[in-house]
């Protein structure tokens, strides 16, 4: 279990901060994309909870905090069948079902997807994906 926030403050942060921080925040329930506010010695520190793993997250004794400077992007997807596989290619992600393909752009955007009633497999290349159904059949596609 960890966290990574972001300080919303100008200010050169010493080596153990990140334990004066959790002691602070222990029993805490942390989200992923939630500000928050920390006391500390009667002054109020803002921070950006960047990732919380799990999100939300309970801040106890084993949780790991850490501090970035950049900003860190979470997208999440749900879908209504059980994923087989994740391909990264040159131009996003190819993700396979049991009986679908769906190709994904690296912003999460759908570039293609259709049902194939006996898939076999998927491989990709450089910038095509290649979808092998039925016993003799195969389609290119390059998004």
């Amino acid at each position: 279990m960890r966290a990574v926030l972001k300080p919303l403050f100008e200010a050169e942060l010493p080596a153990d901060f990140s334990e004066v921080i959790k002691g602070k925040l222990m029993g805490e329930e942390l989200r992923t994309g939630e500000e928050i506010e920390v006391e500390l010695l009667g002054k109020s520190l803002r921070f950006k909870v960047v990732l919380a793993e799990p999100s939300p997250l309970k801040v106890g004794k084993s949780t790991r905090i850490e501090f970035s400077q950049g900003e860190v992007e979470v997208v999440d997807f749900e879908f209504e069948g059980p994923v087989s596989e994740v391909i990264p290619f040159e131009k996003g992600f190819v993700i396979a079902f049991e009986r679908e393909v769906l190709i994904l752009n690296h912003n999460g955007q759908k570039i293609y997807s259709d049902e194939f009633d006996d898939l076999k497999a998927v491989r990709v290349s450089k910038n095509s994906v290649v979808i092998i159904y039925e016993e003799n059949k195969i389609r290119l596609v390059k998004p």
